[in-house]
């Protein structure tokens, strides 16, 4: 069975954006939301300049859900780590457990009340029927449903971001390190994210 992750290649991001756009448009994606976002190391620094494209990482010991009190969050039999809006009670605690900053709560109303959390789907959906108006109204598009990949990896312009089988993305990062004469180190975050021995 696929277990689905995202990498994204430092040295082939080139800060464009395009991902985050991409992510934007096919999920309709509220206002002040940000479900994906490019971040830059060192930036200004000649020759030291990284940047990576970063969203939820559907961690395998995911701490969101080890956090939420009301049990909102579930993993797909593809590994994604996906939340129910219904159940959520915007309380905020993915927030501050999520190493990379995916939980994303809206401000509503003059003085900011927060509203339901939103994040980062892998294009998957959510709870509510595969394809229907109630799942897009609430968690975007669902691809992989319909047998495609996240928008964001596939309009990626120098392919520095992969989404898919988490598997099939470290053999073509082995592969791209290999090329590039590294040993892999420069992977940034992936013992972090999906724990150490093996790449799967």
């Amino acid at each position: 069975m696929a277990r689905m992750k995202f990498l994204c290649d430092a040295e082939r991001c080139i800060e464009c954006n395009g991902c985050v756009t991409a992510c934007k448009n096919e999920n309709d994606v509220p206002w002040g939301i940000q479900r994906r976002r490019v971040v830059t190391i060192n930036d200004g620094v000649e020759g030291e300049e990284k940047s990576l494209s970063v969203a939820c990482m559907h961690c395998s010991d995911a701490p969101c859900m080890a956090v939420c009190p009301v049990d909102c969050f579930y993993r797909t039999e593809d590994g994604v780590v996906l939340h129910d809006k219904d159940a959520c009670i915007g309380c905020g605690y993915c927030f501050y457990a999520c190493p990379f900053g995916a939980p994303q709560f809206p401000q509503e109303g003059a003085f900011g009340q927060r509203g339901k959390m939103d994040k980062c789907t892998f294009c998957a959906g959510g709870p509510e029927p595969d394809g229907s108006e109630a799942e897009y109204k609430k968690y975007g598009g669902n691809r992989l449903a319909e047998g495609k990949l996240p928008l964001c990896a596939e309009m990626c312009s120098t392919k520095a971001l992969l989404g898919g089988d988490g598997q099939t993305i470290s053999e073509i990062f082995r592969e791209r390190v290999v090329r590039r004469g590294g040993s892999g180190a420069e992977l940034i975050g992936w013992d972090t994210a999906y724990g150490k021995g093996g790449q799967s």
